[in-house]
């Protein structure tokens, strides 16, 4: 048998991390750095891998490399791979006892202030050896993240009807449970005709500007106005919750807001929080790799984070 032949090509978990840091990071140079090694190291197992594949697996593209087919090849395989050993590893942990582990979470700007806190407290009082590293990432972001392993949890939103839904297509392959549900509120300037009403229906603010959020948000908007017979005439777009509010405060229009982003922070002055109908409202769901519950501290780090998610529920 010779070097090259299928039967001779083994890859192990170090392999496999060196071709997704290239794959992730666009050079020998920044792959090396990510994994805490020289760039001569990586370059002399680069040398090893290919002898042994029998092909190229990185090629040079002006002063970078790129992966071949053969380096993709590696690359597609490496986090379910990787999951698995971590899988394997954390069970042998698990049975020396939890003492440690790291998580990497990735969740929607208003989870940050209200569900991820209570997460990280939770995990502090019951596994402080269990280390929870958290990106915000709206929710494409977000599952992506978790299918590139760049994000071993995603807790994201999706709006009935989403058209663009990242938990459809893009999370095939992933294993997406829905957790709960945030309702939809209506902001309004304080003394505004409809603060009357405990409840009230997006059809009497027809002629009312709005304010619109990101860009799910605005999908949901632009649905919920038509559902009421009218396109909503927007006067302003952004996804800073706080400068939602300071516009309609400001009486340049109204906005509806999900309320765990009015709870992430006090209401500002000059504005008045009604309820829509029920059923407006957006799904909440847990998003990682199949069987991630497998690995000890992702199991106790998932189950923190619907204990989080109940708490800011009930409150």
């Amino acid at each position: 048998m010779t070097a090259g032949d299928p039967e001779d090509v083994e890859f192990d978990a170090h392999t496999l991390r060196v071709v997704k840091a290239i794959a992730d990071h666009g050079s020998i140079t920044a792959a090396a750095k990510a994994l805490g090694y020289s760039q001569p190291a990586i370059s002399q197992h680069l040398k090893r891998i290919e002898r042994r594949a029998g092909v190229p697996v990185v090629e040079r593209v002006g002063r970078g490399v790129r992966l071949t087919d053969a380096g993709r090849v590696l690359a597609r395989h490496a986090p379910a791979v990787m999951n698995a050993l971590d899988a394997a590893a954390g069970e042998l942990a698990e049975l020396r006892g939890l003492r440690s582990g790291r998580v990497r979470l990735a969740a929607f700007p208003s989870a940050s202030s209200t569900v991820v806190p209570l997460l990280l407290a939770d995990l502090a009082r019951r596994h402080p050896g269990v280390i929870v590293t958290y990106v915000e990432a709206e929710p494409p972001e977000a599952v992506a993240a978790v299918r590139e392993d760049r994000a071993d949890i995603a807790f994201t939103f999706s709006y009935p009807g989403d058209r663009d839904d990242p938990h459809v297509a893009s999370a095939s392959g992933l294993s997406v449970r829905t957790v709960g549900a945030d309702d939809l509120v209506l902001v309004l300037p304080a003394g505004h005709p409809a603060a009357e009403q405990t409840t009230v229906d997006v059809s009497v603010l027809a002629d009312e500007d709005w304010i619109a959020g990101c860009p799910r948000c605005r999908g949901h908007l632009l649905e919920l106005c038509g559902r009421s017979g009218f396109m909503p005439r927007i006067a302003v777009e952004t996804d800073n919750v706080v400068a939602v509010e300071g516009f309609v405060a400001q009486r340049v229009g109204v906005a509806t807001l999900p309320r765990m982003a009015v709870a992430s922070f006090p209401l500002l002055p000059g504005i008045v929080v009604r309820s829509l109908p029920r059923g407006e409202e957006r799904s909440l769901h847990i998003v990682t790799a199949h069987r991630a519950e497998q690995v000890p501290a992702a199991r106790v780090a998932l189950g923190a984070l619907e204990r989080a998610i109940a708490a800011v529920a009930a409150a």
